[in-house]
Order: structure tokens, then sequence, then C-alpha cells
């Protein structure tokens, strides 16, 4: 089995650049690169980017079948890398060989900026050394360049194969960019040390393993949109490759149905594909009545970081807020765009690409005197190293645009103050410690608690099998998923999730959380309207 899994991914990988000569010449093209760039990963990345002591060393011991292979389809076209957050680069002037997003992607509003790497490549090769997690994680990007020469490679500061240059992609400007300015002589130590690794990994042999670490710059965190410089449809050219040395790709998510821009479904609303539900917010909160409410994100940017894990995330993390009495209508669920949920699955759910309704519906509950007990927030997205969420893009350009993120200060901004009993954020994206720090300086958000803030806990998993009569701070000190809190935060987790006291004696019946905390519960009259006059 193992043999034939083989031969199929080499028949495959070979297939993947039918544009070469031939299968053999592909492989063995396609095979020097991937090896070099592995090589490069495991003993160059941390001395160019900032990474960690224990990621760095996480990354000395990589074993090829943990990283994944992403390469662009090849043709004579040259190709442009986009990525997310690619709107914070611009240039005063166009440059040789470089393209603008007006001439690039016909993109009107940005005619004056410029993509991260907006020089043109013959092809993109990307490694991803964490396929497991999800975006955004340390990815290492490499363009390749055909007919280069061995100086021209050398002054690119590339990796020289004799038939192509690989150059290490790095973000230039970032907010915690710590890159240090170099001599002439310190680039051309770098140079000969760049080219000397490439040659020992060429031919199968090891670096020194004295390393000199260097200031670094921010590292690249997503797959980049890969087009071609004359493809107005900006279709994506980057794809796994099964390589059998390396690890399988990632399933992404099928789509359900086809999946097009937001501009286009505003030129065909009535059209069945372009039908959205709209969020009915003010039908949340009823009078004389307060409930459990919980909102559900999990963005995923685009249709290839989106996969089935996602999907079973929110699935999970809902039944686990329906067996603690969380009623259906309470709970809004926002995922991916349009087209990736099949349409009996659909009911109740809301495409990721609706930011003004996911933020108005929490300001509203948030808002409401006496509307929401406890709050749940499930956070599941792509996000940048800010702690924002990338939500999906709607455009298909390739670029997060502000109504395709969600940041962390829009966030509290709209938990301000909030009139829930609690306020439970459970955070299943890299990042979090932005959200925490922001959070344990605020005077507005007492009410507010984060959970599962660790970045390798599965929130989903690890709160799934939480009990109606669990106490959230006893499940937390149980699991991995403990964070650093004050002692006012945890006081506020020393209920269960929908607020009933932990370890009341005698315990509570069944039928006693279900009518006192569980789901909805009446409120008298007049709490309701001392509540309404002091709220105004």
């Amino acid at each position: 089995m193992k043999i034939q899994w083989v031969c199929v991914s080499l028949l495959g990988f070979a297939l993947f650049f039918g544009e070469y000569r031939g299968s053999e010449v592909k492989f063995s093209r396609l095979d020097r690169w991937v090896k070099t760039g592995f090589q490069y990963l495991k003993l160059n990345l941390c001395r160019r980017v900032s990474l960690s002591e224990s990621e760095c060393k996480r990354l000395s011991h990589l074993h090829l079948s943990s990283v994944a292979v992403y390469v662009s389809e090849y043709n004579s076209e040259k190709v442009l890398a986009i990525l997310p957050d690619s709107y914070s680069v611009e240039v005063p002037a166009p440059k040789q060989n470089t393209y603008s997003v007006g001439s690039a992607v016909k993109d009107g509003k940005r005619s004056q900026e410029f993509f991260t790497g907006a020089a043109t490549h013959d092809a993109v090769l990307v490694l991803d050394p964490s396929p497991g997690e999800s975006f955004g994680h340390p990815i290492v990007l490499f363009y390749v360049d055909f007919n280069v020469t061995k100086k021209r490679c050398g002054h690119m500061d590339g990796i020289y194969l004799g038939e192509e240059c690989l150059t290490l992609a790095l973000k230039t400007r970032c907010v915690n960019q710590l890159k240090r300015q170099r001599s002439r002589s310190d680039r051309l130590v770098g140079r000969s040390r760049m080219q000397r690794g490439a040659s020992i990994a060429a031919s199968g042999g090891s670096r020194p393993s004295r390393m000199e670490r260097s200031g670094g710059v921010c590292e690249i965190h997503f797959l980049p949109l890969v087009v071609g410089v004359r493809d107005g449809n900006r279709t994506q050219r980057l794809r796994c490759v099964d390589h059998p040395d390396f690890a399988p790709c990632p399933q992404p998510l099928p789509q359900m149905g086809p999946s097009v821009p937001l501009s286009s479904c505003e030129l065909s609303k009535n059209t069945r594909r372009c039908h959205q539900q709209s969020l009915a917010s003010h039908l949340s909160c009823r009078l004389y009545q307060t409930c459990d409410h919980a909102v559900l994100l999990s963005g995923g940017w685009q249709a290839q970081i989106t996969y089935q894990r996602h999907a079973q995330n929110l699935q999970l993390f809902h039944k686990m807020l329906r067996n603690n009495g969380f009623q259906k209508d309470h709970i809004k669920t926002f995922f991916a765009g349009n087209g990736q949920i099949a349409a009996k699955e659909t009911e109740g759910m809301y495409p990721a690409t609706e930011k003004e309704a996911i933020r108005n519906h929490i300001a509203y509950i948030c808002r409401k005197q006496h509307c929401a007990d406890t709050l749940v927030l499930y956070l599941n997205s792509p996000t940048w190293n800010d702690g924002t969420m990338l939500l999906w893009d709607r455009n298909h350009n390739g670029i997060a645009e502000l109504k395709e993120r969600y940041s962390v200060g829009e966030l509290l901004a709209d938990l301000a103050g909030c009139r829930a009993q609690r306020v439970l954020l459970f955070v299943e994206q890299s990042y979090s410690g932005a959200l925490s720090k922001r959070l344990r300086s605020s005077r507005k958000h007492q009410n507010v608690a984060l959970l599962s803030s660790l970045p390798w806990v599965a929130a989903a998993q690890a709160w799934a099998s939480l009990l109606p009569s669990q106490c959230l701070r006893d499940h937390l000190t149980k699991s991995a998923a403990m964070p650093r809190m004050s002692e006012w935060t945890l006081g506020l987790l020393n209920v269960t999730l929908v607020g009933a006291p932990c370890n009341a004696t005698p315990p509570l019946t069944d039928a006693e959380m279900r009518r006192e905390y569980m789901g909805c519960q009446n409120l008298p009259t007049a709490l309701w309207h001392q509540g309404h006059r002091r709220g105004n």
C-alpha cells in the first residue's frame, strides 16, 4: 500500500508541472527546490526572522514529513504573490519589473500601492512547517527565477541552483520589525554564507552547528494569492503538492456551491446563489426576559485554508452550548464565505463576510439592558500577529481590507461596558495574547473573561465535555487551557456556563437548573423597569 501511494504521489508530482520538458526533469527540478528550501528553513530561517527560541529549536529538528509543500503552476507568464496584509506596503513610483495593484489586480482604489514582494517572478514556492495549525503561523515563502546568473542571484541574496535562483521572501514593513541595517561587508558575508549553505544543502551535507542570529524581520503567516500579471480574474495558481517525502496536503472543506465575489452578488441579488438570510438582531432580546447568547465566528479567509476541522469545531462547540441549555435561536454562527456549507446545514448560519452584521449583533446584545445573562463568543479565525481576525476575502483580491478584518480594538469596542452579567471569550486562534493584554489593562471590560487563550489548545475539544453542573473554574484547572488571570476574572468563573452557583448545598436538581438558569428566564416587571431607567 505504501509503495502504491508513493507511485501515485510521484505521478501527481510530475503531472503538476506538465509544462516542463519531461517528467524526470520536472520531478528533479521541483525536488531540488523543496529539498534546498527545507534545508534553508532548518538552518537559516531563525537568522533572518524573529522567531521564539522554542520555535527555532523545533525547526532545527524538523523532519521532511512535517512540512507541507505549495508551488505555483508554471507557464511563461510572470506571477505576483499577494499577501493579506499587502495593503500596508507602498511605493512612491513604479520600479522596473514591478506591478502596482492597479495594473496587476485592477483595484482602482489602491493604484498607488504596492504588494509585498511585488517584483514579478517565474514561480512561487511555499513550505509550511505547521500544516496542522490554523493560519496565521510562520511559513517560508521563496520566489523562483529562471535564467538568472550566479552573480545576479548573489546580489538578490538568493540561493543559486544552476538553472534557477531561490530568494527568501520577507516582509519589509511591519509593526514589530527588528531588521537591522547591515553594512556592505555584512551583506557580502551573508551572501557567501547563504551560497555555502545552498551548496551544502544540494550536496546533502550539513552546515556548522554554530549559527549567528541577527536581527530578524516580521515573518510571513499566510499562503499568498499567486496570480499571473495579466490575469484579470485573479485565479489562484498556488497549489499544494503531495511530495512523497513531505507531509500530505491538508484537505480543504469542499465547496457545496459557487463562490461568487460579493461585487457580483450585489449586481444580481435576485439569484438564489447570492441570497443571504438577513440577521434580525432586534428579535434577540425580548421584554421581561433575560437569556444566554452566543456568537460563533470562524472566518477562514479563503477556501484554500478553510478545512473540515474548522466546520467540525463549530459543530462541536455548538453542541456543547445546546447541552448547556443555550436556545438554538440565540446561537449565531458566522462561517467562511458563500458555498462552503451544504444547504441543509445553513439554517441559522451566516457567512463571515458580513462584518457589519457581526459587530452590530454583538453590540446590540451588549447594549440592551437585561438581554443577556451569559454572552459567549467562540473565535476560530486566521489572525495577524496583532490579533486581528481575518473574516473572508469578499472580492477575491487577496488583500484583507477594512471590511474583511476584525481587529482587537473593534472587538473590545463592541464589548465595552457590556450589560451582560458575564462575557466569556473562548479563543482558538493564533496571537490571542494581544487580546489578553488589552483586556488586562482595560477598565471597560470588568465582566469579560478570556478562556483557552493558548494557541496550541483546541478550545472546542477542551470544552466539549463541559456539563451544565460543572464550574468553569474547575474545568479550567483540569485542562491545559488555563490562561493567566486576575483574581477578579477568576471570580467571574466561579459559576457554571449559564451562571448557576458552583457546589450549591444542597445541589441544584436538573429541573431547578433548567427553570432558574438555563436558556431564558422571565424577569419581574419592577426589576426590568428599574434596570431600564438606570440604563437610560
